[in-house]
């Protein structure tokens, strides 16, 4: 009766009634957990539907432990906790979720807005807040216990099963009509069949990928996404396809469809950083393997790729360096000589302000043009004048163009030798900035020993520095940002 009446929208009495069966069944000493949970499980859609999120989170998890990994309880306790902002546990069971059943569409979208909201929310490290995922029994798992059907018996089941639903379709009176009836069941069936044939078709495709058979499986994977184009694992198994026949332009594509529908997918960003190496764009390549990492540390197959593509990497950047450096490096014949600098009746000024670059650079050229004409004398005194010339926050932008790990060594060393003593604040607020520069991450990767060891020693003696701007743990970690 409770069934009936929720099905007919009467969500209070069918509350009503779940609630005296549970009753009933406590106060007889029925020893019947399963059917307990199905009543607690039910009446927590009640309070679902009633927008009461909180006591349907306490019924769901009674029936829960009645009934570990009970796929509908965890669905409803996924979405109440959703409704209430609580995302890290709504995450977790949304998770859980799909251990059970894979096809649970309304659990991947939901991963795929929460994870939106937690990046929003907690920022890139929003993955180590989540509370730990149960590891859901082979047992529990519905799509593991047996074979697909075949598509012949899945198409005939989804028309038997479309014929009986339209039976039990509640229409307004405007679209009670038998024709009208008639249409609505012909749209069920037809988009039944394409779901069955696009999971065949997938299957096919999977099969023909374990055989080696990428073309074949090409063909399997574009007919899955005539289908239904938002599917994003079938864009990464087509980009597997291409990788494997060498068509990187194509798997690229692929991997950014991917990306568009998830954005964090580590798949889709390992399998582009491999089209990127095909490409030879070995800078981007590089980037995709180290979001890899970022996601999950333990990818053991981008660490290796991410070590072969940076030897890639510094050979190519080595190749294009020189001539780079002769066209921005502008060679100038600074006033006046040494034998001036003897002459009684000339008291100009003393060395190292000879080398101070003025006035202030006003913009990234102007800064690049000072830092590679102290670099060309290895002034460290003038590098240091121009980092106190420039306001921390606008040094990642004047220096983004000329970045590269000799630069950005120089730089550290003008940080500890000019400025660390006197300047600690400044020298903490510049390295709060750097970091933003582009290509920073890559310049960082392609530090030699020697500069490695610099940059620990710049933040050794900062760490012992009177700051009033930073503690110790502050600069602990700044540092990891650069070692």
């Amino acid at each position: 009766e409770g069934n009936r009446l929720f099905r007919n929208g009467q969500f209070a009495d069918a509350l009503d009634k779940y609630s005296r069966a549970i009753a009933g069944c406590t106060d007889a000493g029925i020893d019947s957990p399963e059917d307990l949970a199905i009543l607690y499980s039910n009446r927590a859609a009640c309070y679902l539907k009633d927008g009461n999120s909180a006591d349907c989170i306490q019924d769901c998890t009674k029936a829960l432990e009645l009934q570990p990994f009970s796929l509908k309880p965890l669905l409803r306790r996924a979405m109440a906790y959703e409704s209430l902002e609580r995302y890290r546990k709504a995450y977790v069971d949304y998770k859980t979720v799909l251990q059970i059943d894979v096809s649970v569409q309304a659990a991947h979208d939901a991963i795929h807005r929460i994870t939106k909201l937690l990046i929003e929310q907690d920022g890139p490290d929003w993955r180590e807040k989540i509370p730990e995922i149960p590891l859901v029994p082979l047992s529990a798992q519905q799509h593991r216990r047996e074979e697909p059907p075949s598509e012949e018996v899945a198409q005939a089941r989804a028309a038997r099963a479309a014929e009986q639903a339209g039976m039990y379709l509640r229409l307004p009176p405007a679209v009670t009509g038998p024709q009208k009836r008639v249409s609505m069941a012909e749209k069920m069936v037809s988009a039944r069949k394409a779901e069955v044939r696009f999971s065949a078709l997938k299957q096919e495709g999977n099969e023909c990928v374990k055989k080696g058979l990428y073309q074949e499986a090409l063909g399997k994977y574009s007919e899955c996404l005539a289908l239904k184009p938002e599917e994003c694992a079938v864009y990464t198994n087509r980009a597997l396809c291409y990788l494997k026949l060498e068509r990187f332009a194509e798997a690229e594509q692929d991997c950014d469809s991917a990306l568009k529908l998830e954005p964090s997918n580590k798949k889709a960003f390992y399998r582009r950083a491999l089209a990127y190496k095909g490409l030879q764009d070995y800078l981007a390549c590089s980037s995709d393997l180290q979001e890899v990492l970022r996601l999950d540390p333990n990818v053991q197959e981008a660490e290796r790729e991410l070590e072969e593509v940076t030897v890639l990497l510094r050979q190519s950047l080595a190749e294009g360096l020189p001539d780079k450096q002769r066209r921005t490096v502008p060679i100038k014949e600074v006033d006046g000589s040494d034998e001036e600098t003897d002459t009684p009746n000339g008291p100009g000024p003393d060395a190292t302000e000879n080398h101070r670059p003025t006035p202030r650079p006003t913009d990234a050229y102007e800064f690049s043009q000072a830092l590679n004409a102290a670099r060309s004398r290895s002034d460290v005194a003038a590098c240091g004048e121009l980092l106190r010339s420039v306001p921390p926050e606008t040094l990642p932008l004047f220096a983004s163009s000329t970045l590269d790990a000799d630069t950005l060594s120089f730089i550290f060393r003008a940080l500890d030798e000019q400025l660390l003593q006197e300047e600690p604040d400044l020298v903490y607020q510049h390295l709060s900035h750097l970091h933003a520069a582009e290509r920073f991450s890559v310049v960082r990767m392609l530090l030699g020993k020697e500069e490695q060891q610099r940059a620990a020693q710049l933040f050794e003696g900062l760490s012992a520095a009177r700051g009033t701007a930073f503690t110790a743990t502050d600069v602990k970690n700044l540092a990891n940002k650069y070692i």
